[in-house]
């Protein structure tokens, strides 16, 4: 396969190449050099506190649509799973339902989060034999799992702190996401004019860990699953007068799997990167960024349905060295300015970009609006802004 080949889940979302392109930046690649060849993020997997209810709020705040269900009704006694599609992002509920569910364990430790980045490969068992060579945990033997839908292949490995990566092989199966699970649909009434669906794709998800570690985990993904470095960020790119943080990014070989890895770094006061690893207990996932091509609909409906996303104060968008950087983009600082949407521009183009507040309890997990118009980055030029808007929040919450 080739980056010119769309996925199944891209054709079943109507998507294209071009799309694709302006979307998550898709760049040439071709998987036959790849020891380790990922095609695209398969699912984002969930564990949280109450399934049923969650899955409902991705419905109904984010407009995804149900395709799949498992659950003691399908024979499943230990948990409920629900399965969201918006475009080619696809998201897993699940949650326990026997008090003595491992689901239950993992989220008394870490509240709601990401257990498992779930990524689609075209050979688990080559992928498996270089991880193994590599020195990675492999936590599941390649095997195949069958229904009357036919066949996947699959197996996991361990990544950073309680997060897994399962690799699925799903080309000889055809039902609506794993043996297992049954087709289902969505129960809510969209309103009249409501848009098929309110993004696109999944641009890529952070992850943070423990000081210190940053680079043993960039390493695990170049040498482990042969992914490329695509940017860094240190020192005063990512810092305010208060916290400070370094980042860098991998990404898969096309580039439509994408992983910024955060560490904290010293300073004044408690980085939000100390927060989500004290509340989380742990390294873990901690936002994922979704690919929009039209962000301004996007944020209207998602705040008109109860979302709540940081506040950006009117001095950045009035300040004359951000208007003379950005130049011209696609709709009028003032329309940005009324809702809040950062801008950043580089030498490949813009994009525009938006942050919810964490959508649980614990102040861990939250939400990236993305809307790339040729930019390959992350907003670099945002950092400072954004930082300072979630020190804010911490205040609030006592924790900076």
């Amino acid at each position: 396969m080739t980056s010119t080949d769309l996925t199944p889940a891209e054709l079943d979302a109507d998507l294209d190449l071009d799309q694709l392109k302006q979307l998550v930046g898709l760049v040439p690649y071709d998987e036959s050099t790849d020891p380790f060849p990922v095609t695209a993020m398969d699912a984002v997997v969930f564990v949280v506190g109450n399934a049923t209810q969650t899955a409902k709020y991705y419905q109904l705040a984010f407009g995804m649509d149900l395709v799949a269900y498992s659950g003691p009704e399908t024979g499943n006694k230990d948990g409920k799973a629900f399965v969201l599609k918006a475009g080619s992002a696809r998201f897993v509920i699940s949650g326990g339902v026997s008090p003595q569910s491992p689901l239950l364990d993992h989220h008394r430790k870490h509240g709601d989060g990401v257990a498992d980045l779930a990524l689609e490969v075209p050979d688990v068992d080559k992928c498996i034999e270089h991880a193994r060579k590599q020195g990675a945990v492999v936590l599941e033997e390649p095997n195949d799992v069958s229904d009357e839908h036919g066949t996947i292949r699959r197996a996991a490995i361990a990544a950073y702190g309680d997060t897994r990566h399962t690799l699925i092989d799903r080309g000889g199966y055809h039902g609506p996401y794993l043996p297992g699970f049954v087709a289902a649909t969505t129960q809510v009434t969209r309103p009249e004019g409501h848009p098929k669906r309110l993004f696109q794709a999944v641009d890529h998800v952070v992850g943070n860990v423990e000081l210190g570690r940053m680079d043993e985990w960039v390493g695990f993904y170049n040498k482990v699953m042969g992914f490329v470095n695509m940017a860094e960020f240190i020192g005063d790119d990512i810092a305010t007068d208060y916290s400070a943080l370094m980042s860098k990014v991998v990404a898969n070989g096309n580039h439509r799997v994408k992983f910024p890895l955060n560490e904290p770094a010293i300073a004044k006061k408690k980085s939000q990167i100390d927060e989500f690893l004290e509340f989380y207990d742990g390294a873990g996932a901690q936002h994922i960024a979704l690919a929009t091509n039209d962000i301004l609909r996007t944020v209207d409906i998602m705040r008109a349905n109860g979302v709540e996303f940081l506040s950006t104060p009117d001095s950045y968008y009035d300040d004359p060295e951000l208007r003379g950087r950005i130049g011209q983009v696609r709709v009028p600082i003032e329309e940005l300015k009324t809702r809040g949407i950062l801008v950043d521009r580089d030498e490949d183009g813009y994009l525009l970009q938006i942050f919810t507040k964490p959508i649980g309890d614990r102040p861990t997990v939250f939400y990236e609006l993305i809307e790339r118009h040729g930019s390959l980055g992350f907003g670099k030029g945002n950092f400072k802004a954004l930082f300072e808007a979630i020190e804010r929040e911490q205040e609030r919450r006592g924790n900076l």
